[in-house]
């Protein structure tokens, strides 16, 4: 459906974290899940040579204080042309019915494009999803995919307020909200997984529970290593120590050791191996009772 044309301009504007224009509802701050990062620069990836940009809807959650947690995301097909911008609307309705009988906690806050320019057809856009969240604010964020030369990957956050004194769909001003990707700890091995890989996924292997120990059990070492570093540069006097870091670092190897001392460490340790014992213990089994069956065809 096309959301039509203009000749209007939509405006960015910077602003510190707390900006708010209807107290309750406009969203203060986003939090956003690897799930729907990556459904997003999937997209992207598949999209034709002849889009400049994709866009598409952000699921999630929100909270009274005005939080966002976006946690899953879908490609919405749309147009662009310098007449007008054209979204399929009765597909985003559609994905939305089907996603919301998965997940019936996760609703509409907004929708997602790549690329950092904001224009008057993401004006229109946002009056769209502005329409499918009320009396919610819907929000956008703009993922920076880092293709073009000079420029860094990132993701940032945005919600809009109309001006003018007849204001129109298509004149907004986006004011930037705080943004953060946040991952479980069960989803590491993953990131750390797209992250060590060179130049195509190819190269790249899962690990193992082991692989992961040892990463893990490096990445403390090095940590310790940087940590041991600054103590002795402060006792020697050649680093102003600061208070506040002493006292993190005290309160974080006292709990580390309370951890060790109740065994949470050697537990998971144990379980490791444990796993890895019974496994080549079900593999030596198998092999023995598939030599044994060959024994008996061939006595018989």
């Amino acid at each position: 459906m096309p959301l039509g044309p203009s000749s209007s301009a939509a405006h960015i504007q910077n602003a510190t974290p707390g900006f708010v224009s209807s107290p309750g509802r406009t969203p203060t701050s986003v939090t956003v899940h690897p799930v729907a990062l990556f459904s997003i620069l999937d997209h992207y990836l598949r999209r034709t040579d002849a889009q400049e940009r994709v866009i598409g809807t952000l699921l999630g959650t929100r909270s009274d204080t005005g939080e966002i947690d976006v946690r899953s995301s879908f490609a919405v097909l749309h147009s662009e042309t310098p007449e007008q911008v054209a979204v399929d609307m009765e597909y985003h309705h559609t994905m939305y019915e089907l996603h919301h009988k998965v997940n019936p906690k996760e609703v509409i806050v907004g929708w997602y494009s790549t690329g950092s320019n904001l224009n008057t057809y993401s004006a229109l856009i946002q009056n769209f999803y502005s329409q499918e969240t009320a009396p919610h604010q819907a929000i956008h964020i703009a993922v920076d995919t880092g293709i073009v030369e000079g420029e860094k990957a990132g993701v940032r956050a945005y919600v809009s307020s109309p001006v003018g004194v007849s204001p129109k769909p298509e004149n907004a001003v986006f004011v930037s909200i705080p943004c953060e990707l946040l991952f479980k700890e069960t989803e590491r091995s993953g990131l750390d997984l797209l992250a060590s890989a060179s130049s195509t996924l190819s190269s790249a292997h899962p690990s193992t529970d082991l692989d992961v120990l040892e990463r893990a059990l490096r990445s403390v070492s090095d940590m310790l290593d940087r940590v041991l570093s600054y103590v002795r540069s402060v006792l020697a006097g050649e680093t102003k120590g600061d208070a506040a870091i002493g006292r993190y670092l005290m309160d974080t190897l006292g709990s580390s050791g309370e951890d060790l001392e109740k065994g949470g460490f050697n537990s998971s340790l144990q379980d490791t191996l444990m796993v890895s014992y019974l496994a080549n213990l079900v593999r030596s089994q198998a092999e023995v009772s598939s030599r044994l069956a060959l024994t008996s065809i061939s006595s018989s």
